[in-house]
Formats: C-alpha cells, structure tokens, sequence
C-alpha cells in the first residue's frame, strides 16, 4: 500500500474540522446575585471571551443566550440575582422552562446541561435566600436532574472561603459539588509589601463537570475549557487508547509489512481527536511537520514496508521483523509513541513553547524526531 505525506496531512485536516464540526453543542446557565463574579469566571474558564465577544440573544424576559458561531458552547446568563421574591422567583421559573424546553426538543445540543450558581466567597455570609431559592430550584428539577454546582468565587482569602464552602455543605442541598474557585491571579500593593493570590480551583470545576456530562458532551468541554491542561490531557490519551484498540483489537495479531499502511486512517482519526481536545488552530504545515519528522518520509510517496522499517529502527532491542510481519503489539507500541507525541505537541503549543513558524525548520523537526524517538523508548 502506498500514501503521500502531502496526502496525509490533508485528510487529516479534513478530519479535524469534520471532528471539530460534529462536536456536541455544550449548554451552561450561570446564576449568581450582582457582584458574584460570573462574567470573569466565564472568561477563564473557556478559550473565547463570551461575556465580551459573544452576542447575547434574548430567551426569556430575564435571560440572555451568550454563544459565539462556531464555538460549541452557550452561556444561560441571568442578570443579577437580587434579593427581591418576585426577581427570585422569575429567574428560577425562567430556568426550569427552558431545561424543560431543552429536554422536551430531545436535541442534546439544545438542553441546558449544568447549573453555576455563584456565590462571592467574601459576602459575609450566605444570604438564606439563596439556600431557599437552591432548594426551590432541586424541587423543580426533581425530575430533569440538571446537576447543579456551587461556585464559590473570588476566594482569594481561603480560610474564609473554606468556612463558608463547609457551611453551603451542611445545609445539604441537592447539589453535585461546591467548588471554591479565583478566577484571575490577584495581586495587591502597598508601601511596604506586596502580595500575589494565585488563581486556582477552576480545575476542579472542570474535572467536576466531566465527570457528570453525558460521554458525548466531555470532548466538547475538553475542546471549549482552557483552565485545566491536565484534563485535556488525560482525554487525549484516552483518544489514543481508543485508537490503538481499534486498529488491533484485544488479540494484537501480526501485521504484514505491506499492510501496514493500513493503520494510517486509524492514526488520523486519532490526530483529529486529539487536536480538537485540545482546541487549537493546527493547519496543514503543522500535520506535514509532524509526520515528516516522526514517519521520516518527508514528502515522498512511500509503500508502507518502507514506513515501518523506518521507525522500527528507533525502537531500542526490536531490530527487523522475522517473516515480513511485525507484531500487533510492536505497531500499537508505534501508534501509541506516535499519539502521545502529538499530545506531547499539543502541550507545548499550549503552553507557547513552539511556535507554529518553527515546526518547520530543523531545529523544530529535530526536536518533534526526538519527541518519537522518546516515546518509542518509554512504551517499549
């Protein structure tokens, strides 16, 4: 079997978008009282500055969807939430319509499928309306069970924000969790010192949430959510598990040499999940890059005997392969090294520490080679 890297790239960035395109549509209302911090959650939370960018088109008297096209995620926002039984009531009947509208369309893309309720960690204490107004919300969503997660916000000072995160608990209310979060690095000054709050928690809020989205909608949190790169992380390497088993199944029977090209549409669709995990921008000179460097075809159309043989001599004590065939086990050892590099790429994209531009020079092919080589030695 012959393929052209050329080729290759391009189907995968075909499979790319097509994967980013059919991402479920994840759906989010936020309900917190004036002052709670809703709008700097939600930018830190997601790659696209919603409460900014986003246009927000009226649902109800009170309610406002924030969604930006393209972007597989809507914001549910509610104005402040004020003390007053009228506003209160409003807002909780408001929601319960549309979770029951959503469900009643039976279009995942179309239900609200968590609740923030936001609480400032520095009030003075809880106002027991609002444990009333939670508790009136759990009655009505007895049935449609939206779970519900408390954000405590703005906890720069946590011991104060621990008290209160333990006093929300013993009321015990039907909620999924209660969450102390601050959003944004805080730093203060003054003649003498200066001290620096670290942002944290909205890890936890995310793990939080994958754990109780239906399956379908946890690659679109993933895709959507910047704050935890850990979690992408650890989705994409489930990608990559998934990847390998389908290609081999349980019984890892041999591979004839020939064949092995075969893998190839495996190993894209598993390049396809991976980058719309992560969320990022990848055009086809990045694909070309990758596989130039790990595959070490460059350009060229190669047969797939040719492919294998080529990495087989990067994986330490394997040598060649007796009888034109290598073992199920060795070519899931391959597209395992080559997944985890490309998560590996991923991260460091992430994180800024390549560039797009220098994927293709040599010093950046040099170092996605030795990205392979180096989870080739780690998986054998």
């Amino acid at each position: 079997m012959e393929f052209n890297i050329n080729h290759m790239a391009e189907e995968a960035i075909r499979a790319i978008n097509e994967r980013v395109r059919n991402l479920k549509h994840l759906n989010i209302a936020v309900v917190g009282k004036t002052g709670a911090g809703k709008s700097t959650l939600i930018n830190s939370v997601f790659r696209e500055n919603l409460v900014e960018t986003g246009i927000g088109k009226p649902v109800t008297s009170t309610m406002r969807k924030i969604s930006k096209e393209g972007f597989p995620l809507s914001i549910y926002d509610t104005p402040g939430f004020e003390l007053g039984e009228d506003r209160q009531k409003t807002v909780r009947d408001e929601l319960i319509g549309e979770i029951r509208k959503g469900i009643a369309s039976k279009d995942i893309d179309k239900a609200i499928h968590c609740v923030w309720y936001c609480i400032n960690a520095n009030s003075n204490r809880i106002e027991p309306k609002e444990i009333e107004w939670l508790r009136e919300f759990a009655e009505e969503n007895n049935v449609t069970q939206v779970p519900v997660i408390i954000v405590l916000t703005q906890g720069f000072l946590k011991s104060k924000t621990k008290a209160m995160k333990k006093a929300i608990e013993a009321e015990n209310l039907d909620v999924i969790g209660v969450v102390p979060v601050l959003a944004q690095e805080l730093i203060e000054e003054d003649d003498e010192e200066t001290i620096v709050y670290k942002s944290y928690g909205l890890d936890i809020l995310i793990e939080l949430m994958s754990n109780k989205l239906p399956n379908e909608l946890r690659d679109t949190l993933q895709n959507v959510q910047k704050a935890s790169l850990e979690s992408k992380k650890k989705y994409a390497q489930a990608a990559v598990a998934a990847a390998v088993t389908a290609a081999f199944g349980e019984g890892f029977t041999p591979v004839p040499f020939a064949d092995a090209a075969m893998l190839v549409p495996t190993q894209i669709a598993m390049i396809a999940s991976i980058t719309a995990i992560f969320g990022l921008e990848v055009n086809k000179s990045i694909i070309t890059g990758f596989v130039s460097s790990t595959v070490g075809t460059g350009g060229a159309t190669v047969l797939g005997r040719t492919v294998v043989s080529n990495i087989m001599k990067l994986i330490p004590g394997v040598g060649t392969a007796v009888g034109g065939a290598i073992s199920g086990a060795t070519a899931g050892l391959i597209t395992t090294a080559l997944g985890e590099a490309y998560i590996k790429l991923m991260e460091m994209m992430y994180k800024g520490e390549i560039g797009k531009d220098t994927l293709l020079t040599s010093d950046g092919q040099a170092q996605l080679t030795q990205l392979f080589k180096d989870e080739l030695k780690k998986k054998k």
